[in-house]
């Protein structure tokens, strides 16, 4: 039994290697592509914007019916093939009709993300979860490395459609392990009702935890995704910088995801964890705009990367922590819906505060949400340690 386990969460873990790096492989170029083929900045937007707002719609709806079917493979399937020929669109038509179908294409291939973890965490006991966790999202930052380091190697030489061949061959590998999987369908799956899943969102960890994810994800996608490049290019840097910058961050989140699987972890209690990562990315915040080097912004990349590795593990695990097995997937759908919220108004808004008053103030903003989930995540550990002890006394 150990050995089929074994042999279930390598391969898990190497489908979800191929699906992230088909999902990333293009996106450190792909702004740069769509405006050198003329397309307009507000088009640019919209084709981005596309991903985010498909992982939005799509996500919950995802995560319920994978609780009524309980097939995690099919979805896993489904998600595989999607991310692959998402690429096959941008290398069949390379303009933004291409790269907007392609991008729906890839948020509804995100959004069978569920599936991956839920499949993934189902090999592991209860107090195993918080290192399973860190594992998944390991081999999903170990995929979006391999990604951008490929693109930033490679993209000047062949271009963009070589970029995305790459794309297509590793989701198409993705779709083709993904066979190998061990149906998950049980033979006498339990009765439930939509509404009965939907009862979730009323989980106090859950809504606590998807709300401290959503100020993470979208602090990340204003920065090191979006507006720290900019900050990186007005400093003088070049492609191959840019690229460069993106493979620290990414370097940064595999080690931290892999420390956040071992007993590093328990330096520190998850509180402290929770509240030092926020804090690290306020100042991360704060010392970006004020950079007067390249190099500096580089090495200021290594502190998102704990965000990522360390802060978004734990995140994910304590928000499913006291939700019934049964239920996983229309909370993890719940939770990844709450936290694409971030990853497409954050950037809107801070893009506008830009626009209005300028970079340093965007980051500003960025900084006062991550100084206010720190604060947040006090005050709840502080009430539950509160409850406990009355629990405890009475």
């Amino acid at each position: 039994m150990a050995k089929f386990q074994d042999k279930q969460t390598s391969l898990i873990l190497g489908i979800v290697v191929c699906f992230w790096f088909a999902q990333y492989v293009y996106i450190p170029y792909q702004t740069t592509y769509l405006l050198l083929v003329n397309i307009s900045s507000n088009l640019v937007g919209a084709i981005i914007g596309a991903y985010g707002i498909s992982q939005l719609i799509l996500r919950l709806p995802v995560g319920i019916l994978a609780d009524l079917s309980s097939n995690h493979k099919l979805f896993i399937l489904l998600g595989s093939f999607f991310a692959g020929i998402a690429s096959l669109f941008r290398i069949l038509l390379p303009d933004h009709i291409g790269f907007f179908v392609g991008n729906i294409l890839s948020g509804t291939a995100s959004a069978t993300w569920i599936s991956f973890m839920i499949l993934y965490m189902s090999f592991f006991t209860k107090a195993e979860q918080t290192s399973a966790t860190s594992k998944i999202i390991m081999a999903n930052n170990f995929g979006m490395l391999l990604g951008f380091i490929t693109s930033t190697l490679l993209y000047d030489a062949v271009g963009m459609k070589v970029i995305c061949a790459f794309g297509l061959g590793a989701g198409l590998i993705g779709f083709i392990l993904s066979f190998f999987l061990q149906a998950t369908k049980p033979a006498n799956p339990p009765k439930l009702h939509i509404m009965d899943l939907l009862s979730v969102v009323k989980d106090r960890n859950l809504l606590l935890f998807s709300g401290l994810a959503l100020v993470q994800q979208g602090v990340q996608m204003s920065t090191t995704m979006s507006f720290t490049n900019q900050i990186i290019q007005e400093l003088g840097g070049t492609n191959s910088v840019l690229g460069f910058s993106s493979i620290i961050y990414m370097l940064s989140a595999v080690l931290f995801a892999k420390l956040a699987s071992t007993k590093f972890l328990e330096l520190l209690t998850k509180k402290q964890w929770i509240s030092s990562s926020f804090l690290l990315l306020g100042l991360y915040c704060l010392l970006v705009p004020q950079s007067q080097s390249v190099a500096i912004v580089c090495l200021l990349q290594l502190i998102p990367g704990i965000g990522t590795g360390i802060l978004f593990s734990l995140l994910t695990s304590e928000a499913v922590s006291s939700v019934p097995t049964k239920k996983n997937s229309t909370a993890m759908g719940f939770f990844q819906a709450v936290y694409a919220i971030g990853m497409t108004i954050f950037p809107m808004i801070s893009g506008s505060i830009y626009e209005q008053l300028s970079m340093t103030m965007a980051f500003l903003f960025l900084a006062g949400t991550c100084f206010i989930a720190l604060l947040v995540s006090l005050g709840f550990s502080t009430k539950e340690a509160k409850r406990k002890n009355k629990r405890y006394v009475s």
